[in-house]
């Protein structure tokens, strides 16, 4: 027992380790607590590891055996285990410390929470975006096909056939369409789609971190953070991932969704068809309904959590559906027709 002296667990802001020091008030403890840790003594103190609470003289006593404690410095602060997590957050000098004790903890634990919380750190802390080719990280490469050599290259690849596949809905669009002169027309603006997606590469310059800021979805080290679901301006959750860390996030990202705000299927698709209906392809603002269809104008990059899947109540603008032309045309046809009836 310890009788008049209270077993504490103390240790610097700047370290980890703890020490087991008894001491029977403050001055004590601050006196052999800077001895052991190598601390000036000249305004010293001590604070409850938990939340950061400033230990003194009367609080002490009070103190349950071996609480945890951090000694601080002059001109030290600390705000509780928020200070960890910071450090931890911003010790990429100390990434492999941490992996090591991050697997030595999984290897023991026994509650399927704290295994999951280990897990997904190991996860972020084994990341290796840094590297790029297939020679520096091969097993971030396997069940990639060998034509591909660096990551972009293949991230870019993963975007364009995403995009590509929007094609293939207007390809199945024109097979339901019964009037000859209307699946004609929809046709050359299929076409006329086509091309002008091939010309901006299929937009897969969204996922190649190596493309100019404004062109790519993710920053120059791979990291892609949620949209947010088609009627909120920012993901509530905050959900990131990197694709280029590892395996497993690149595979975690094919579930992430390029969501279009006006439905593809429901809504734009529709809108083309209606308004071919009784216009030619070259009435038809193509342009728009390009936007509509592959860009980020009208797509956003969503988690599938985020992914609502239900009808999203948006509708094209009916005043950018036509070009100019063809709306200055018929309203001159218009105006002519009543210039007749007045005469």
């Amino acid at each position: 027992m310890f009788g008049l002296f209270k077993p504490v667990k103390i240790r610097s802001c700047n370290e980890s380790r703890k020490y087991g020091v008894a001491a029977k008030d403050v001055k004590e403890l601050l006196k052999k607590g800077c001895k052991l840790l190598q601390l000036p003594l000249a305004g010293a103190h001590v604070c409850l590891y938990a939340d950061g609470t400033k230990v003194t003289e009367e609080f002490f006593p009070t103190l349950p055996d071996n609480t945890d404690l951090v000694l601080l410095c002059r001109g030290q602060t600390w705000s509780g285990v928020v200070c960890d997590i910071g450090q931890l957050l911003s010790a990429d000098r100390h990434t492999e410390g941490l992996v090591e004790a991050a697997k030595g903890l999984l290897s023991d634990e026994q509650s399927p929470k704290r295994r999951k919380i280990l897990t997904d750190l190991l996860l972020n802390l084994e990341d290796r975006s840094e590297l790029e080719s297939r020679e520096e990280d091969e097993d971030w490469f396997k069940g990639v096909d060998v034509r591909f050599k660096t990551k972009s290259a293949y991230m870019k690849f993963n975007c364009e056939s995403r995009i590509r596949g929007y094609m293939k809905e207007l390809d199945e669009a024109a097979k339901t369409i019964q009037k000859t002169k209307v699946r004609a027309e929809f046709l050359k603006a299929s076409k006329c789609l086509a091309e002008m997606l091939k010309t901006a590469r299929y937009n897969g310059c969204y996922f190649n971190r190596t493309e100019k800021e404004p062109d790519r979805l993710c920053t120059q080290e791979g990291w892609f953070t949620c949209q947010g679901s088609f009627d909120q301006e920012v993901c509530q959750s905050l959900h990131s991932i990197n694709p280029y860390g590892c395996r497993e996030s690149r595979t975690i990202f094919s579930t992430w969704n390029l969501d279009h705000r006006i439905e593809k299927k429901r809504t734009v698709i529709p809108a083309l068809l209606e308004a071919l209906q009784n216009h030619k392809s070259t009435d038809v603002n193509l342009n728009y309904f390009y936007h509509l269809l592959f860009t980020r104008e009208n797509l956003k990059l969503v988690h599938i959590v985020c992914h609502k899947k239900g009808a999203h109540s948006l509708l094209c603008d009916t005043k950018k559906i036509f070009t100019r032309a063809s709306n200055t045309v018929k309203g001159k046809q218009k105006a002519g027709g009543k210039r007749r009836r007045l005469m």
